[in-house]
């Protein structure tokens, strides 16, 4: 456990957004009463930080934004909660991948300088272990890059983890892109490549052959954008039962983020965008992915992975003909055995959770082949 509990976070996570992103997101935006002091701290902290973005800038420039990457990046694609985390973890052992860490995630300005002086304070103050999950928490382990994006571009769906009034609009314009303009993404783009060239050169400096590990849920409703960038870019797309989803979706956007709200809305209201934008991803995934060149893409059941997790690490490799996997084997190995014996949270499904989802998932039961409870 950190100094300082994740429910009693003092500012919210924009605190490392460049200026011109967090005035940007923030400008006209409803702050409740009770949120306005988390909120002005976290704009005078950001305001302070931001006069040294300069730093990293000029590195960038000089070091990397010219250089392109060896390969296109492996992308890990599902619904929050469908055990994208457990993936990228297990798949983050192989010495070859790189990954954008928990701390770049918060400062992704602050990584190629003082990352020396922000990451060992940060490592301090912050939990051990996920609060959702009890999956673990360091400065250096892999995490999902939408945090990173959020801080350094407005075209982000966390911008709903803030603002939970405007979550279906955001879903429109940045979860599936079907809203956005040109020019938000283009900036997306723009700013994504930025990141997984500085994660790269974070994680895996001098690794030959390296290649980028991506785990972004939101990523599942842009995949035409995603091959556009990346045309021979693999893909890894999560299934799980629609029953867990829900109501570790519901416990995690109603408990884990409130911290980080500026307003709040009633627990209804969420119940109604999670089901609507669960549909709405389902959706974008499933029109998109026929822009995946065929052999880059292999869809998995949660479950299966559970039940074989070596086997499926193995079919990974060999399906998307990823090279490396005799060399990736012990230290994915280890880190499977390691998990042997952790406790997952177990859900009871009560009627109306199970009719909430009955109605407005049923279509993914059945074409996942999942049973109606």
């Amino acid at each position: 456990m950190g100094l300082i509990e994740f429910s009693k976070l003092p500012v919210n996570t924009l605190v490392g957004a460049d200026w011109k992103t967090f005035k940007a997101v923030t400008e006209g935006q409803h702050v409740a009463k009770e949120k306005r002091t988390k909120f002005l701290l976290t704009k005078a902290i950001c305001r302070l930080l931001s006069l040294a973005v300069p730093l990293q800038e000029r590195r960038y420039r000089k070091l990397l934004a010219d250089q392109p990457l060896e390969h296109d990046p492996v992308f890990i694609l599902g619904h929050w909660r469908s055990g994208t985390t457990f993936v990228h973890n297990i798949l983050a052992q192989d010495p070859r991948f790189g990954y954008t860490t928990t701390y770049q995630t918060v400062f992704p300005h602050y990584m190629m300088a003082m990352q020396g002086l922000f990451k060992p304070v940060m490592g301090w103050l912050m939990p051990s272990h996920r609060p959702t999950d009890n999956m673990e928490l360091a400065p250096d382990l892999p995490q999902e890059e939408e945090f990173a994006l959020q801080n350094t571009c407005p075209v982000s769906y966390y911008l709903f983890w803030f603002y939970p009034e405007r979550m279906q609009e955001y879903c429109d314009r940045y979860l599936t892109m079907k809203k956005a303009t040109p020019e938000e993404i283009k900036d997306f783009k723009e700013k994504f490549e930025k990141m997984v060239k500085i994660s790269m050169w974070n994680s895996r400096y001098g690794v030959k052959d390296a290649q980028y590990l991506s785990k972004n849920p939101p990523h599942t409703g842009k995949v035409k954008t995603l091959v556009e960038m990346y045309p021979n870019a693999k893909f890894i797309y999560l299934m799980r039962n629609p029953y867990t989803v829900f109501e570790s979706s519901r416990s995690f956007f109603t408990n884990t983020i409130a911290p980080l709200e500026l307003h709040s809305i009633p627990l209804d209201q969420m119940e109604k965008n999670i089901l609507r934008n669960y549909m709405e991803l389902y959706h974008a995934y499933q029109e998109q992915k026929k822009y995946i060149p065929e052999g880059n893409l292999m869809e998995v059941r949660f479950e299966d992975i559970e039940q074989d997790a070596m086997g499926l690490a193995e079919r990974m490799y060999r399906e998307l003909s990823l090279p490396g996997w005799e060399n990736a084997k012990p230290h994915i190995e280890k880190y499977i055995n390691g998990k042997k014996g952790y406790k997952k949270n177990q859900y009871q499904y009560d009627p109306r959770t199970v009719q909430l989802v009955n109605d407005a998932w049923g279509q993914v039961l059945d074409e996942w082949g999942y049973d109606r409870l």
